[in-house]
């Protein structure tokens, strides 16, 4: 199938993506033709259902995404009807394998049933759901807090390059220009030993307590006011002078910020209870009966040989004298 095969029908499978599946004209069309295998509408809708359902539009709406489903449609279909053709689908285990693979397939879609079951039922009870989110944020308040967070900028001396002694006394020099009012930015590009300063100016952003280094972090928090400049602070990187740009202090979101995240997270819980329910219950049932002395056979024995016994220690070997 050539590059330009898709662009004249893309603009037709959009459009109609979501279009009642009642119209069997639409289903019949015909979007490829090989002298071996032909795909319609209908496939293509069919292989469309194998895409999460909110990332469909996303999906039919790339041209590239399009072409590539089609082409490896028409790969698989032209095989499947060449394996016809030598007979391969009349082999009793190939049958047996394709009758594990139509299993296989409508187990996934019967666990998408049950899913689809449990979301539409939280769903339906959504005054029920969002009282109990309610419950949740106040039982939960500190999980929706939003951590105190510091911006700085810094200035690294590598003592591994420069030596203990070396970065500390840099790293003294460039504190002092600082508080004499040099531009840290400025100050930064000229001598840090940080690899990422061409990039960032010694700028590290906001950031919470967890991602610097222990020592890092102890100094930077405890700068109050912005333009405050630590005194030099020894990490495993070396010697780091900062300076804090801005703080904002914690915060706790409110049920409103955080309303719509509790009940996705709670229709996912739903969802997903409603389907190991469904799992355990079929492992569970008592009514299953096993051939252990069947199930014993298939399982294959390796006789392991035993290893040969070591042979006897040898006697140490008499020296022979030099002369």
């Amino acid at each position: 199938m050539t590059s330009t095969f898709v662009p004249r029908i893309f603009a037709a499978l959009s459009a109609a993506l979501f279009a009642s599946c009642a119209n069997a004209d639409a289903i019949t069309d015909v979007l490829v033709r090989s002298p071996e295998a032909t795909l319609t509408r209908g496939d293509w809708d069919a292989e469309l259902t194998r895409v999460p359902r909110e990332q469909r539009v996303a999906f039919a709406t790339s041209p590239q995404r399009v072409q590539a489903t089609l082409n490896n449609l028409l790969v698989n279909r032209t095989l499947a009807e060449r394996a016809r053709a030598q007979g391969i689908d009349k082999d009793p285990v190939v049958q047996r394998r394709l009758a594990l693979e139509v299993d296989r397939a409508l187990a996934a879609l019967m666990v998408e049933r049950i899913e689809a079951d449990a979301g539409a039922e939280f769903d339906r009870a959504s005054e029920r759901a969002l009282a109990r989110a309610r419950e949740l944020y106040l039982v939960n308040r500190s999980k929706y807090t939003i951590p105190e967070e510091v911006d700085v900028t810094h200035i690294l001396f590598d003592t591994s390059k420069r030596g203990k002694d070396a970065a500390l006394a840099s790293a003294n020099d460039a504190r002092a220009k600082l508080m004499a009012g040099e531009d840290i930015a400025v100050l930064a590009v000229a001598v840090s030993d940080d690899p990422s300063v061409a990039r960032n100016k010694g700028r590290l952003g906001s950031s919470s307590r967890g991602r610097f280094d222990p020592a890092f972090e102890e100094a930077a928090f405890a700068l109050r006011r912005p333009g405050d400049i630590s005194e030099p602070v020894l990490t495993r990187f070396g010697y780091h002078v900062i300076r804090l740009e801005g703080r904002t202090p914690e915060r706790q979101q409110t049920f409103d910020e955080v309303r719509a995240q509790i009940l996705a997270d709670m229709r996912e819980k739903s969802v997903g209870d409603a389907r190991d329910s469904a799992i355990a219950a079929i492992r569970a049932d008592t009514r299953v009966q096993v051939n252990q002395e069947a199930v014993d056979a298939l399982v294959v024995k390796v006789v392991v040989p035993p290893l040969p016994a070591s042979p006897p220690a040898s006697a140490p070997a008499t020296p022979v004298p030099v002369r």
